[in-house]
């Protein structure tokens, strides 16, 4: 059964439609479990019943007919326990109903098995069989098994609407539809889309029609060129590793490509009306399942020949499509899986929205859009992202969700929202030079972060004291090297005299995680828990040293810098990397001639076990910060990527609320200065949380600053302190915030957290 479940998931991978998906599993379940009947019913949200959507087995005028409401029947019953129902005489069951037109009489034996996407029953996968028998317990497994793989091909496809238009007939045309992500970057966005494709995969080419059929066969016979030209390079630069045999394989790849294989198949779709890329992308899935499906093991390894030939032509293909695409006035970025890469073609006061399918409001994209104060919408699994190039969206950064074709009344709403965001923005502007100062008399010093050139200048606008982070790998990040020392030197020093003579604090590279460099790719199978931070800078000293002359050299004439090391968790490491940063220094001033003062040198706090540390720590350095993000994520066991575990996310959840207590407490004890530099400290609700502990540095996204003063010159210490005792009384993240809230009634605090948080819900819709 091994073998068939991997068939059937290659096949459910590369299908095109859910009508083809659906086709797929009733046709192989059927086969692999020898059973009479295997059948599919789906949700249908238009009058809230399951219906029957495919069978293999059953009269095929049946689908689209078969209706069920929740209890209703032996399907409605499996939907609304959430769990199989294996029995071996089904007609008997005080459930049992029967539907004429599907011609089941005949049939006893049935298992039903729920299909269930993120704890949402969509349906219900059927198998029937005549004989009176009870399917085995490894039958069930299987097919439990084949439901946790089609669940997210069913969602995506109910997400795109083809579910509806199946569902219905026909009836209607579908219009507005709203897809739900996890929403990380407040504002309103309205722009057409540019996609940024990571891969050339072939599964995601949507199916695109054209009028001008000569012109989409030139751009294919180009491209085919192209690749042909790759692979007789390719073949004659291996000549002397390979057998005559495996250098025979690149010949047979380029005849693949002519008018008489697979070249002559796409063109004849392509004259019947498809683009290329969908002509293209159609034939060689066609032909990877036709090798799949093979029985000799050899024939069934050329799909993935077949696959990867797809990928080459489907690359010079996209090429040719890019540059012909317009730029539009407004863009919202969309891709699979974003990272601050993305923004390096993009003119950026173009940017009106940032759309990610993978990651969280805690990503590095996430924070990146925050930066730049873009609405940033992370974790949209279920958008249909190829279909949707050049379209326009809403971007609601508030709630998530994401409104392709939005009806003139909801766009029109959501230009009015976008207009008051520019009012309370224009009110918050007058704050920038007003010191943050509390009404009990309290003063707090709110810093910003940074590190892309873009966002800079906002944080030169925002009034902030200070830079709590200068995020050193983003120039890492933008190249296609290892930039030199003399480069970094520029890079850094720009920086630090835009701010003097306000201090600059430069973390080192921070690389790992979700932040890998083109040029130096880190593949492990958990990179948050692996090589990353300080562990990197330590392993690999030619680099940590070129960063640190280049950090000490450009402070000199400025003397505002302050440097800080990432990813602490033990004392040897900091010791290390502090010994490293003496020998950088001694060899600049006393071997070189450098005229520099010796910055302040600090650790973040953003691993549980420096938490227990705080004190040893502080002993060794001259001030911390702590790295909310990550400590969040280490303490709850969630990887703040992972979309499916989002909602587990949270920093106000009553273990890092105690964590922030103990750091503060321990660093007070030893009069070491201490700051908190994640996004916590820039979401409103949670600066009043900090500010209630004790802390008096924040620092944060420069688009996020002014809400935070305003919330703490509304808000006295002394009810903050008293929030903060109660809250910490609290047992859920949930109830933490709701309490907060409650708590801060003043009018102008509660447009703050509804114009701020990206945790609260809109109410709009």
């Amino acid at each position: 059964m091994l073998s068939s479940l991997r068939s059937i998931v290659q096949e459910v991978n590369s299908a095109r439609s859910l009508p083809q998906v659906l086709t797929i599993i009733v046709k192989e379940v059927r086969a692999a479990m020898q059973a009479g009947v295997c059948s599919v019913y789906l949700f249908d949200e238009t009058d809230q019943r399951y219906v029957l959507m495919a069978t293999e087995g059953l009269r095929e005028e049946s689908i689209g007919k078969v209706r069920l409401a929740m209890r209703e029947g032996l399907v409605g019953l499996v939907a609304a326990k959430e769990e199989p129902l294996n029995l071996e005489d089904a007609d008997q069951h005080p459930n049992f109903a029967y539907f004429e037109e599907t011609g089941e009489a005949p049939f006893h034996s049935f298992l039903g098995v729920p299909i269930i996407h993120h704890r949402k029953v969509l349906g219900v996968l059927v198998l029937q069989q005549q004989t009176q028998r009870r399917f085995a317990s490894e039958e069930e497994a299987f097919v439990v098994t084949v439901c946790a793989q089609l669940s997210g091909a069913i969602a995506h496809a109910e997400a795109t609407g083809a579910l509806r238009k199946l569902a219905s007939a026909g009836r209607g045309k579908s219009r507005e539809a709203t897809f739900r992500g996890i929403p990380s970057s407040p504002g309103v966005g309205i722009g057409r889309v540019v996609l940024v494709a990571s891969n050339t995969d072939l599964a995601s080419v949507p199916e695109r029609f054209t009028q001008n059929a000569p012109a989409e066969v030139e751009i294919f016979r180009k491209a085919l060129a192209a690749v042909k030209k790759d692979m007789r390079k390719l073949g004659s630069g291996l000549e002397d590793k390979l057998s005559s045999e495996e250098l025979a394989l690149f010949d047979v790849y380029i005849r693949m490509l002519d008018d008489s294989s697979l070249g002559g198949e796409v063109i004849a779709a392509i004259t019947a009306g498809q683009t290329a890329q969908s002509a293209w992308s159609s034939v060689i899935l066609k032909h990877v399942r036709t090798f799949n499906q093979m029985e000799d093991p050899y024939l069934r390894e050329r799909a993935a020949d077949v696959n990867d030939l797809g990928k080459r032509v489907l690359a010079y293909l996209q090429t040719s499509h890019k540059k012909e695409q317009p730029i539009p006035r407004r863009i919202v970025l969309v891709g699979e899986d974003l990272s601050a890469t993305a923004l390096a073609d993009i003119p950026v006061n173009r940017l009106v929205g940032i759309i990610s399918l993978r990651g969280s409001s805690n990503s590095h994209m996430a924070i990146v859009g925050r930066a730049l104060g873009i609405p940033t919408v992370m974790g949209a699994i279920d958008l249909p992202w190829a279909e949707l190039d050049g379209q326009e969206l809403i971007v609601d950064g508030f709630t998530g969700d994401v409104i392709s074709s939005a009806t003139r009344t909801l766009r029109r709403s959501y230009l009015q929202r976008q207009r008051e965001e520019k009012i309370l923005n224009q009110d918050l502007e007058k704050l920038r030079d007003v010191p943050c100062v509390t009404p009990d008399g309290f003063a707090f010093s709110l810093w910003v972060n940074t590190g892309l050139r873009q966002d800079t200048m906002m944080s030169l606008r925002s009034g902030a004291a200070a830079v709590g982070l200068f995020r050193t790998e983003m120039p890492f990040l933008m190249r296609s090297s290892f930039p030199t020392e003399d480069e970094q030197v520029a890079i850094y020093r720009e920086q630090l005299e835009a701010f003097a003579p306000r201090p600059v604090t430069m973390r080192t590279l921070d690389i790992g995680g979700d932040k890998d460099l083109p040029y130096f790719p880190i593949e492990e199978e958990n990179p948050f828990l692996g090589w990353r931070g300080i562990r990197i800078s330590l392993d690999h000293p030619e680099i940590f040293l070129v960063q640190i002359r280049a950090l000490l050299r450009a402070s000199q004439g400025s003397n505002n810098l302050r440097i800080m090391l990432p990813m602490i968790s033990n004392l040897p490491e900091l010791d290390q990397a502090l010994k490293l940063i003496d020998r950088a220094y001694r060899e600049l001033t006393l071997e070189e001639g450098y005229q520099i003062q010796r910055p302040p040198l600090g650790a973040m706090i953003e691993v549980p076990a420096a938490v227990y540390q705080v004190k040893e720590i502080a002993k060794r350095v001259d001030f911390l910060s702590v790295g909310t993000n990550d400590l969040t994520q280490y303490l709850l066991a969630v990887d703040r990527n992972n979309q499916r575990v989002a909602g587990l996310y949270h920093t106000l959840h009553p273990a890092v609320l105690r964590a922030l207590k103990v750091i503060y407490d321990q660093a007070s004890s030893v009069n070491c200065q201490l700051s908190v530099c994640g996004e916590m400290a820039g979401d409103p609700l949670c600066a009043v949380v900090l500010m209630g502990m004790g802390y008096e540095n924040l620092s944060m996204s420069a688009s996020t600053l002014l809400r935070v003063k305003s919330m703490l010159l509304n808000t006295s210490r002394q009810d903050a302190s008293r929030i903060v005792k109660r809250a910490l009384r609290l047992s859920d993240a949930e109830s933490i915030a709701q309490f907060i809230s409650a708590s801060l009634k003043q009018p102008e605090v509660v447009k703050l957290i509804r114009s701020s948080s990206t945790n609260q819900r809109s109410t709009m819709r």
